[in-house]
């Protein structure tokens, strides 16, 4: 498959790439160096990015409803106003995340590392964050409804209140 002159298959190095706005849902991207491309407002739901690199990758207001991304790296990703739901994000490195008013509802987010990410206004209902780090994360005005925090490590996050967890 290619998509605006890249090859798109498991473990392509598209690295800096270009794919504003590209159609790449049910793409199979496992495994895919996708750090610093340019993502945004990509059509991505359903993809298959399991341990994909999108470190510092712009996905603002991507759609990847349904993507699979467990173990993915999504370190300094800036993922504001991002469909992420149902998206399964076990394990996924998201340390510094912009996810600001990100759509994260009923998405699967055990294990995941979201120190000191950007979560202000996401919708989190009904998500699974059992046993994520969220340690200083920014949860102001986040809907947390029904979202499973078992295990989470809320140390000094900021609480949709505005106040800071102990």
């Amino acid at each position: 498959m290619e998509v605006n002159g890249y090859e798109i298959r498991p473990g392509a190095n598209l690295e800096g790439a270009d794919l504003k706005n590209a159609n790449l849902s049910d793409a199979n991207l496992e495994g895919a160096i996708l750090e610093d491309a340019i993502l945004a407002g990509a059509n991505l739901e359903n993809a298959k990015l399991e341990g994909a690199n999108l470190r510092d990758a712009y996905l603002m207001g991507a759609n990847l409803n349904g993507a699979y991304l467990m173990g993915a790296n999504l370190m300094l990703a800036h993922m504001r106003g991002a469909d992420l739901g149902a998206a399964d994000l076990r394990g996924a490195e998201m340390d510094s995340a912009d996810l600001e008013d990100a759509d994260l509802t009923a998405a699967d987010l055990r294990g995941a590392d979201l120190t000191d990410a950007n979560l202000k206004g996401a919708d989190l209902t009904a998500a699974d964050l059992m046993g994520a780090d969220l340690t200083e994360a920014n949860l102001k005005g986040a809907d947390l409804r029904g979202a499973s925090l078992r295990r989470a490590d809320l140390s000094g996050a900021i609480m949709p209140d505005g106040t800071i967890h102990d």
